[in-house]
């Protein structure tokens, strides 16, 4: 099997990369490095069965000749992260929804099945909770930048549902909430590697609000596991599946993990504690009017019914994961 991931220098994709490798594929990372980063693949340039190519996803002479070598598309590029949801809306909307068009203009004329990383923030504000994947989506106005994110990912789900509905494109829709692993950078706001490098600094952590609002973390290799047991299978075109764990963790106690976490491996432990959890309001942290949800938690039993699914590791041991790749000096500085 020839892959191609788009986004493939980036957090998940990265992993993504290293899987299909390890199973015997051949594997193509596209990636124009402006959320992702060399330093993730750059231990994989040398594998005879690796190729990256520099690149943006919205070049569609490039795109073309892509995924016509290839014989699925895990399409995961994408403009993420809050901070850069509110500080640079119009790369994130041009990027997400140019891109997808790019993506599937060109898997449509080459018949390529295409597995579309979504995300949770499709729910918007709903209080439906858990969220599954047929859930009303609830959005604050337009006038807002924090809800184009979600918004450009509805239109990409949308376009590829009517392709699919069209012309039959074989369209898998993966809906992440919250995935975390070594690799992820902190720069656009993700709340555990800013915690971690925090920690591990003796800075203060900063947490948004009261601390109240609760998340799920699922741990990358999770992730990658779900996204590989939706591509073998056939049966399941222009359906949409959340990808998730299902125990929430409120932002204040994640924190408080993260901090135990680090305490246990050496000196200076005696100066980490919950004394050193500082908080910040939201029109600090993003500006004015900016909204948050309070719970986001997933649905998987669809994905779990069909397939068996489920997530398997626990927060602890992601802890333990990220905390290991940084001490061992592969993890980012920003």
């Amino acid at each position: 099997m020839q892959a191609l991931i788009t986004g493939g220098a980036g957090f998940i994709g990265s992993h993504l990369a290293e899987s299909l490798l390890a199973d015997g594929a051949g594997v193509t990372v596209v990636d124009n490095l402006s959320t992702g980063y060399l330093k993730n693949v750059q231990h994989l340039l040398d594998h005879p069965r690796f190729r990256m190519v520099v690149e943006t996803v919205t070049n569609e002479i490039v795109m073309d000749r892509l995924v016509a070598e290839s014989d699925v598309v895990f399409h995961l590029a994408a403009a993420v992260g809050v901070e850069l949801i509110v500080q640079d809306p119009v790369r994130v909307i041009e990027t997400n929804v140019l891109g997808t068009r790019a993506v599937l203009k060109a898997a449509a004329r080459y018949r390529r099945r295409v597995l579309l990383a979504s995300t949770s923030e499709i729910y918007g504000k709903s209080e439906a909770i858990p969220f599954s994947e047929e859930a009303d989506r609830v959005l604050g106005p337009t006038t807002k930048s924090r809800w184009c994110y979600s918004t450009s990912k509805a239109v990409d789900e949308f376009l590829a549902l009517a392709y699919h509905q069209q012309i039959g494109l074989p369209v898998v829709i993966c809906r992440f909430f919250n995935t975390v692993g070594p690799r992820q950078t902190g720069q656009y706001g993700m709340v555990v590697p800013r915690f971690v490098k925090q920690a591990l600094r003796e800075e203060p952590i900063t947490v948004y609000g009261d601390g109240l609002q609760t998340r799920c973390f699922c741990d990358v290799r999770d992730t990658v596991r779900a996204v590989r047991t939706l591509a073998a299978r056939t049966d399941i075109n222009g359906e949409v599946f959340n990808v998730g764990a299902t125990y929430e963790v409120s932002i204040v106690k994640l924190a408080e993990c993260i901090l135990e976490a680090v305490q246990r491996r050496g000196p200076g432990a005696q100066h980490r504690g919950k004394d050193r959890i500082q908080f910040i309001s939201y029109a600090e942290a993003y500006g004015k009017g900016f909204e948050d949800m309070r719970r986001r938690a997933p649905d998987i039993r669809k994905i779990n019914t069909l397939t068996g699914w489920q997530p398997e590791i626990p927060l602890k041991d992601t802890i333990e994961y990220i905390l290991e790749d940084h001490l061992h000096g592969k993890a980012f500085t920003d």
